[in-house]
């Protein structure tokens, strides 16, 4: 489904965005993209209060309301809300050639365009994590996944940021078996042009003392990620630094502001606008922080975090979680280092022992991988074509021409393809 082109019967495709957050620096990126394709962008969303708090998209959009994280009761009556915004405004939203619903909200809001439309308009789902509601056993969990195992019945690609989301819970939780599509989360291709020659710079000599300094980036959460923080810092004060940048979610502001008042060597450096800052940042730290603890049975197990490929373009390696998806990563490719529980003690001896020499032998083979590998707009590209191409296969098994068996298009189209990490865990489904 190309965009554009340079032949007069190539029309421009309207597509619809539709995203839980018209702020989220992710739904620019996909924007952005879209737009860079030759796609004219109509974006629908609601506005979550986190960060980007003036930031007005340079498409038309539309205002759904506002929602919080976590908040699934009060997502839930402000989604019944937009059902009305969406019926005062048929016109805006029947101009879509293609829907583009990021999470589960919006692909249900997504099923009611269909029918405000008129007709089956192509429809992509994206899902960048698989929250805990989605892989319990109560009542609530079952009802929300029966909600989007019918959601999915409608889809024409299905876009995940991780191939574990496929292995563990689309396949084997939700059986999925149609056409899907890894979509990485990569830095945009402003990026690539604007810091290109920052990937090549040396490890800052700038340090305050410290031997070593990793930085937290993105969106602060878990709070048995921050306390695992907060005790290396205690037992390695005077030797490495921990820098927080960003807005903290689910962490309690109390006891990290203690924390950061009583220990030097814990620095927070507040919020910051992606990807504009990026470069600083990295600039000065040796590490990236991608431990994350929050959900350890499924979806931090799972992701692929942004601070992966943030970290990777500017040559910061990865601290990560072994048995975890990104860790697992990091260790296939030598590009960063993963640690087995008690993390704690792993930490501490790792930052106490690592050579210089040991150091720049990882973060050389970081360097040497492509900054396509980390930025870029081409799988959005291929992300279009791999819709068409579904889009082709389902039309061939409405006429009779094909069996409806499970079409191939999901093949991870990236780079540098990331592998089974081997752990076979699945939550039990009721």
């Amino acid at each position: 489904m190309a965009c554009s082109g340079s032949h007069d019967d190539i029309t421009m495709k309207t597509v619809l965005l539709l995203t839980p957050d018209i702020t989220d620096t992710s739904s620019t990126k996909r924007g952005e993209a879209l737009v860079g394709l030759g796609c004219r962008l109509l974006m629908v969303g609601f506005r979550r209060e986190r960060y980007n708090k003036d930031f007005r998209p340079e498409w038309p959009y539309l205002l759904l309301g506002r929602t919080e994280d976590g908040n699934y009761a009060q997502r839930l009556w402000t989604l019944l809300r937009a059902l009305v915004v969406l019926l005062l405004n048929r016109s805006f939203i029947r101009q879509a050639d293609v829907i583009y619903a990021r999470n589960v909200d919006q692909m249900m809001l997504a099923l009611v365009i269909r029918l405000l439309a008129g007709r089956a308009i192509p429809t992509i789902y994206e899902v960048l994590d698989i929250q805990p509601a989605f892989v319990g056993r109560s009542r609530v969990s079952r009802m929300i996944r029966a909600v989007e195992r019918y959601a999915l019945r409608h889809v024409s690609l299905l876009v995940l940021s991780s191939p574990a989301f496929l292995r563990h819970y689309f396949a084997a939780m939700q059986g999925y078996d149609r056409a899907w599509f890894l979509l990485e989360n990569k830095l945009p291709a402003s990026v690539t042009r604007d810091a290109a020659a920052l990937t090549r710079r040396k490890r800052p000599r700038n340090r305050e003392g410290y031997r070593w300094v990793v930085a937290y980036c993105g969106l602060i959460r878990g709070q048995a990620t921050f306390d695992l923080i907060v005790r290396l810092a205690e037992r390695l004060r005077g030797r490495v630094m921990f820098r927080f940048h960003g807005v903290l979610t689910t962490v309690d502001r109390d006891r990290f502001e203690r924390a950061v008042a009583r220990l030097d060597n814990l620095v927070y450096d507040g919020p910051y606008v992606n990807p504009r800052d990026l470069a600083k940042i990295y600039a000065d730290v040796d590490f990236a922080w991608a431990i994350d603890l929050e959900n350890v049975e499924h979806n931090s197990r799972w992701l692929l975090p942004c601070r992966f490929y943030e970290a990777g373009f500017f040559g910061v390696p990865c601290l990560a979680a072994r048995g975890f998806e990104v860790g697992a990563l990091v260790e296939e490719q030598g590009i960063g280092w993963s640690f087995e529980a008690p993390y704690e003690d792993s930490l501490v001896h790792f930052l106490s022992t690592l050579t210089e020499q040991d150091y720049a032998e990882r973060r050389r083979r970081l360097l040497e991988l492509p900054a396509s590998r980390f930025a870029g707009n081409e799988d959005m590209a291929a992300l279009l074509e791999a819709l068409e191409r579904a889009e082709k296969r389902q039309d061939s098994i409405r006429a009779g021409e094909l069996s409806p068996t499970p079409a191939n298009d999901g093949a991870p189209v990236s780079a540098v393809t990331p592998q089974p990490t081997g752990v076979d865990y699945r939550p039990a489904v009721p």
